[in-house]
């Protein structure tokens, strides 16, 4: 397992220290590692630059750790390259969200274990659609990808392995949606169910505290959109 650690190579877009804007740990200061590559293709994704990993776009660590702007330019990173650069950059956050792009078409096990060792705690974030390697200490945030144009399935197993469920909507329609995927994919009982509107948007603002309310699920408003940080 050593070796595999060590000889562990991920594709990294983006490295930087903010608060978490969603979900559970909405608040709380975090490591964000944004990951290269992404097939699901969700129309409003804010983060179409991770999409693509194209050869011809990979840089150094540290052009990706000093990018002024987003990119499709990513950089092949060890754990302990990543260890080391939150080390070397002073970074105090001990929660790390691994995000993308999809994080998941990556194992993240090695990444997760180096970590862990080192006294952070992870959380990652996908769509559901992919196989979740990961230690089984990390916290799983699936946020369900439904009828996207990559004509990916969400899995059964990722959802059963969610500590939380974050599903973005912005009509009834997508309510519908989600609750026929609670019935052919049944999460376990102590995941934490959460409405997130999409973009901001007051009618599904309005609709997703609606249903919080009726169900008693709860609302993720995405807090860093509202303060203008990433």
């Amino acid at each position: 397992m050593l070796e595999k650690i060590i000889n562990t190579l991920y594709p990294i877009n983006e490295v930087f220290q903010t608060i978490q804007g969603e979900g559970v740990f909405t608040g709380a200061p975090a490591l964000f590692i944004r990951l290269q590559g992404c097939p699901v293709g969700c129309p409003w994704c804010d983060t179409q630059h991770t999409w693509e990993h194209k050869p011809e776009d990979e840089v150094s660590i540290t052009a990706v750790v000093e990018k002024q702007a987003a990119s499709s330019t990513w950089a092949n990173v060890t754990p302990q390259q990543i260890l080391k650069l939150f080390e070397q950059r002073g970074y105090t956050a001990r929660h790390v969200v691994i995000t993308g792009g999809e994080p998941a078409m990556y194992d993240l096990r090695p990444l997760g274990q180096v970590l862990e060792q080192a006294g952070y705690q992870l959380q990652i974030e996908t769509s559901g659609t992919f196989e979740i390697r990961t230690t089984n200490k990390t916290w799983v945030t699936v946020s369900p990808k439904l009828d996207m144009p990559g004509g990916y399935l969400v899995r059964p197993d990722c959802m059963k392995r969610a500590n939380e469920i974050k599903y973005p909507v912005a009509m009834q329609k997508h309510i519908d949606q989600f609750d026929k995927l609670l019935r052919s994919c049944p999460p376990s009982p102590e995941a934490i169910i959460a409405l997130q509107p999409i973009s901001q948007r007051p009618r599904a603002t309005a609709l997703a505290m609606r249903v919080c309310i009726e169900r008693n699920w709860r609302l993720s408003v995405q807090l860093h959109k509202y303060l203008n940080i990433e």
